[in-house]
């Protein structure tokens, strides 16, 4: 495993107890069973009922960079994610909650929505709490749920990946988007399409993003340090000043499968620094470049960014070094947001990335966005990566600086060759419309996609003339970006979008 997966030393972050809590202080655990839940809509069933069924004494532990209190996990209005944990709370089960403060919603964040759904479950009786111990400027964009049941210990679950629990993200296969939608571009529509991925992991893992989570609740710093904002907590009386003790951690489940897990994250270089991370920690993009170094066919991704030239040298290397890699990356067609001052830098993010990654290997790289049978874009929120059907991640982090230096993220890393190959043609198999495996070849699928996203551009380039091809990807075209508008964009993208949370020796190096 540790050709695949970062060493203690590696992660250079010894102030943390992730590893230290394992036998010899090994980086990862053994024993796990990881399940892929592709889509917002196969995840929230799950969580759901697992929910639904904790009793009494039992604990639910929650990070979540947005919630909405009124986003329902099964469509029904008992279902909305508040109200599911407020009954929790109501049976006797102890719910803590860290959720992002977030910035203010004039910005297009979430701030209002993120204080009531902690409200709500306030008012049950639970804990939650608005945490902004962040960098300036940053955010805690970690998604993990932490399902602990004392009498019934086969039935503890983690979920993490990429998954919030708000709006949008209630969507499946057939991409119609959540009937209670998150205003985005105009071109997603009113009910955007929303592609993403959550892990579902039983066995000793639980432990570990248990830990993940009680690192962050006991940091005795205040859950934020503006002035500005503890005032408007007093004045509401709706954030505790301390945070209760959590009950003492269990035993780490038994092992439930033949799956090692390690967990990759990233922490801020803050000033002063978090109590498990002094000086941050950067394992997700160290885990990246270990893994992509090794890759001698092909790195599979999926990503809501692919920005900054620092990250895509990291792929860059790689396709320099093995003549054989090839790359496939699986974006959206759009970012997000609309407006003259917003669209300019996310183009200058992505053609920095992009650009690097063709003048390494121009004839080995590849970029596709998803729609569906509509025609309408798919908005991918995914941060999958998958390197010679050998490596898998699903996390929270984007391949970009921000998820990789800045804001706080968590991954989970699976070096198993079924569990890899299996997401990846689980993935490839939606984005091709077909019920089979073939094609999908780890040296054949570069070439089926290609030919897939040519045949379905080729007909919208001919007027849609005749049957609509078999296939949902379509070539990403790169907006240009006038000089003029690259004057002012780049700083506010490097400055704004996509921030350097490295310590200056290592940018000045080049490290992660």
């Amino acid at each position: 495993m540790s050709d695949w997966y970062l060493t203690a030393d590696e992660r250079d972050n010894p102030s943390t107890r992730l590893d230290r809590r394992h036998p010899g202080g090994r980086a990862w655990t053994e024993g796990n069973l990881v399940e892929p839940l592709v889509h917002g809509a196969v995840y929230y069933e799950q969580l759901y009922h697992g929910i639904e069924g904790m009793a009494d004494g039992d604990l639910l532990m929650f990070v979540d960079w947005r919630g909405d209190p009124d986003e329902r996990l099964v469509g029904t209005p008992d279902s909305a994610i508040a109200r599911v944990l407020a009954r929790a709370v109501r049976r006797g089960v102890d719910v803590r909650g860290l959720i992002w403060r977030s910035h203010l919603d004039r910005l297009t964040f979430s701030a209002a929505e993120n204080r009531h759904l902690g409200e709500d479950v306030n008012k049950a009786g639970g804990e939650c709490v608005l945490d902004m111990r962040v960098i300036p400027g940053g955010s805690h964009h970690q998604k993990l749920l932490v399902l602990r049941h004392p009498d019934r210990p086969e039935r503890d679950v983690a979920f993490l990946g990429g998954i919030d629990l708000c709006h949008s993200r209630r969507d499946d296969a057939s991409h119609a988007g959540d009937p209670q939608p998150q205003r985005m571009a105009k071109v997603y529509g009113p009910r955007p399409p929303w592609h993403d991925v959550q892990l579902r992991i039983t066995g000793p893992a639980v432990g570990d993003v248990e830990t993940v989570f009680r690192e962050r609740w006991e940091d005795p710093a205040m859950p934020s340090r503006s002035p500005f904002r503890m005032l408007e907590d007093r004045i509401r009386r709706d954030e505790p000043r301390t945070l209760r003790p959590l009950p003492e951690q269990l035993p780490d489940p038994a092992p439930a499968g033949r799956h090692p897990v390690q967990l990759l994250r990233t922490y801020g270089n803050r000033t002063p620094g978090y109590p498990f991370a002094p000086k941050g920690e950067r394992s997700i993009a160290r885990g990246y470049h270990k893994a992509v170094g090794r890759a001698r066919r092909l790195v599979y991704v999926e990503d809501q960014y692919l920005w900054s030239r620092p990250v895509a040298r990291v792929f860059a290397e790689a396709l320099r070094a093995e003549r054989g890699l090839r790359l496939i990356a699986v974006l959206p067609h759009h970012p997000d947001q609309d407006g003259r001052l917003q669209l300019p830098p996310n183009h200058v993010g992505r053609l920095h990335a992009l650009s690097v990654l063709r003048e390494a290997a121009p004839d080995r790289v590849a970029f596709y966005g998803v729609e569906n049978t509509a025609g309408d874009p798919v908005y991918v929120h995914a941060k999958v990566g998958v390197v010679d059907d050998a490596w898998a991640s699903v996390g929270s982090g984007n391949i970009n600086l921000r998820s990789w230096t800045h804001d706080s993220e968590v991954t989970a890393a699976v070096a198993d060759a079924d569990l890899a190959a299996g997401l990846r043609r689980t993935l490839a198999r939606e984005h091709l419309e077909q019920d089979d495996d073939e094609g999908l070849g780890l040296d054949e699928v570069f070439d089926t996609f290609a030919r897939s996203a040519a045949r379905l551009q080729g007909w919208y380039d001919g007027h849609r003339r005749g049957p609509r091809p078999r296939g949902r990807l379509r070539p990403v075209h790169e907006v240009p970006v006038p000089r003029p508008t690259r004057l002012w964009a780049t700083p506010v993208y490097r400055a704004v979008y996509d921030p350097d949370g490295r310590p200056l020796r290592a940018r000045l190096r080049r490290r992660f």
